[in-house]
């Protein structure tokens, strides 16, 4: 899967609050297109798996008291998705064994995102070209080369410097780019920012 392709998600969880929040900020993980949607009940998650089965489903596991994965595996042998539970509570672990993974209210966008492109599989590079960057790096490579600081790059983004640090590295890797006038001309000749933009450092 690429970076830009839909990823449906469902979020099964009766609070508000929380499946409100965590929807809103799944909508915002810069590096995926994400489409969830949110659902308050099991008569509501039965009408989603009829209607457009997601690619992962979010769930509080005492979601309708508790949630069995196993049943409804069961009842829904064909469905290609993957369980992801959804933590804030105490929860016995061994009863999570058969999710593919969980998230929980200390997750940060940076975690979100990871999670999501392993369980995906999701690739940054374009038709397999290692030099191509994702929308994400693009953008970092035009608030670069206009003369922003990584922390300042960091509030414009809303992400870490902590991942602004690892998408500069990674963008070095992918470009073999070393030089703040070799990314301002790449970025320059990939349209990534007009010349006028450009901060020059005399």
């Amino acid at each position: 899967m690429k970076s830009e392709d839909i990823i449906h998600i469902a979020v099964a969880e009766t609070s508000a609050i929380v499946r409100g929040g965590l929807a809103a900020i799944l909508r915002r993980l810069g590096d995926l297109n994400v489409q969830p949607v949110e659902i308050s009940s099991e008569e509501g998650l039965r009408h989603c798996m009829e209607a457009h089965q997601p690619d992962i489903l979010i769930v509080n596991p005492q979601f309708g008291g508790w949630f069995n994965l196993g049943s409804f595996k069961e009842k829904y042998p064909h469905a290609d998705m993957k369980y992801v539970s959804l933590i804030y509570t105490v929860v016995d672990s061994s009863q999570l064994k058969e999710y593919d993974e969980s998230v929980d209210l200390f997750d940060d966008v940076d975690s979100l995102t990871r999670k999501i492109s392993v369980l995906m599989n999701v690739t940054d590079d374009e038709e397999g070209d290692a030099n191509s960057l994702s929308q994400r790096e693009k953008e970092i490579v035009g608030c670069v080369v206009r003369g922003m600081t990584n922390k300042e790059i960091a509030e414009k983004l809303f992400i870490s410097v902590h991942t602004v640090i690892t998408h500069r590295r990674n963008i070095t890797r992918k470009l073999q780019i070393h030089s703040a006038a070799g990314l301002t001309i790449y970025a320059i000749v990939n349209k990534l920012v007009e010349l006028g933009e450009v901060k020059m450092n005399l």
